[in-house]
């Protein structure tokens, strides 16, 4: 094989594991958001009901975080991807099935432990593809992250579509996104058998290991990050749907999200290369912060596809950037078990959010307020992450 094949071999595989976050994020956390208002109508949900379903979600991704922070060294980067991505899968398609709460619980719930460890393994085999090149391994997690636009563009282009006007179609999307998630598993296999990272032993990756206090506002940092972003990617087409806006501004609006996704990396590679400190996750958390407020305060469409430029332009970066972090300041077989850590402390967040922010909402009967503090929050957690320093362990 000639240098140039292998190179392109490397990019390629990237790719494929790029199809871990537009499956687990893009399909199955962040396309709740445009599915919950036909959802809400149809089976007469109020508005805690509704902010409890992606709360599961984000439960099953707390469980798959703990079991890939546990398992990780023992069952391999390699199976724990590929497993993930299989159970993900079905679990959103059999969320097509059944309109019972209980029922529609537990696949929320199996497809946040199928797609944490698959977000996990992918990002530490993604941070290996590339080894002693680190401009070109910057660019490979910010690809890889930046994955999550393609579920995001093709979900954005076809619900709000599907949905105008029949809110009783939303099983068939989650049939449609169960079956597109199964087919992927082509080139993840591909992926499994041709990725060979560092696989961590037992004692090196134990989470007692990992210098946590050291990293103590980046942690805390991704947890108010946690807490804001899913609320905006859980309410702000509910909230636009009570605004009156068309099935089209939403479509364009979630297309522009997931465009911007894919296009972050590039906007981010300097600088997840550049800085070993929180700065890449302060710069990520304010422009998200200031991403999520913008629809309110500059009203219409206007408002809304400039909130999708800015908040799709850096939310991914979050995840990135703590990615990175590990990278630049831990030793490699500590990798998977540091983007573990990040992952579990973000699914708690995850787990407040959206059923907070719905509480808020019932008692104000508007989701305006419940937006307005997500978006404080995560300026906040821009300021806490201001203040990191790179580590000294390497």
């Amino acid at each position: 094989m000639s240098e140039g094949e292998a190179v392109t071999r490397q990019w390629l595989l990237v790719g494929a594991l790029a199809l871990a976050p537009a499956v687990s994020n893009g399909f199955a956390r962040f396309a709740y958001g445009l599915i919950l208002p036909a959802m809400r109508i149809d089976l007469g949900w109020n508005y805690t009901q509704a902010g409890w379903i992606n709360t599961a979600n984000a439960l099953g991704y707390l469980i798959g975080a703990l079991l890939a922070l546990t398992l990780i060294s023992r069952v391999g980067s390699r199976r724990m991807f590929a497993a993930g991505m299989l159970l993900t899968g079905l679990s959103l398609l059999l969320s097509g099935l059944t309109g019972d709460f209980v029922y529609l619980t537990l696949w929320r719930i199996l497809a946040g432990v199928g797609g944490a460890p698959a977000f996990i393994a992918g990002g530490a085999m993604v941070s290996a593809v590339f080894r002693g090149q680190p401009r070109q391994t910057a660019l490979a997690i910010a690809l890889y992250f930046g994955g999550g636009g393609i579920g995001m563009l093709i979900s954005g282009a076809t619900i709000p579509l599907v949905l105008d006007g029949a809110a009783d179609r939303w099983p068939q999307i989650w049939v449609g996104m169960g079956v597109a998630s199964l087919l992927t598993m082509g080139p993840v296999i591909w992926a499994v058998r041709s990725v060979s990272p560092v696989e961590a032993g037992p004692q090196a990756i134990r989470p007692d290991r990992l210098p946590w206090r050291a990293m103590s506002l980046e942690l805390i940092a991704y947890f108010l990050f946690a807490v804001g972003y899913i609320v905006y990617l859980t309410f702000v087409v509910a909230w636009m749907r009570e605004g009156q806006a068309s099935a089209a501004l939403i479509a364009g609006m979630w297309s522009l999200l997931g465009f911007m996704v894919m296009a972050s990396p590039i906007l981010w590679r300097g600088v997840l290369a550049r800085y070993a400190g929180g700065t890449p996750m302060a710069l990520a958390c304010t422009a998200t912060g200031v991403g999520t407020l913008l629809p309110i305060l500059v009203p219409g469409p206007l408002g809304a596809l400039a909130s999708a430029f800015v908040f799709g332009g850096c939310f991914f970066m979050g995840p990135a950037s703590v990615t990175a972090f590990g990278r630049h300041n831990l030793p490699e077989p500590q990798w998977g078990a540091s983007i573990a850590l990040f992952t579990s402390i973000f699914a708690v967040g995850q787990l407040i959010g959206p059923v907070a922010a719905g509480y808020i909402s019932d008692l104000t009967d508007d989701l305006t307020l419940g937006l307005m503090i997500a978006g404080a929050t995560l300026v906040l957690a821009g300021a806490m992450a201001a203040f990191q320093k790179p580590l000294t362990v390497r």
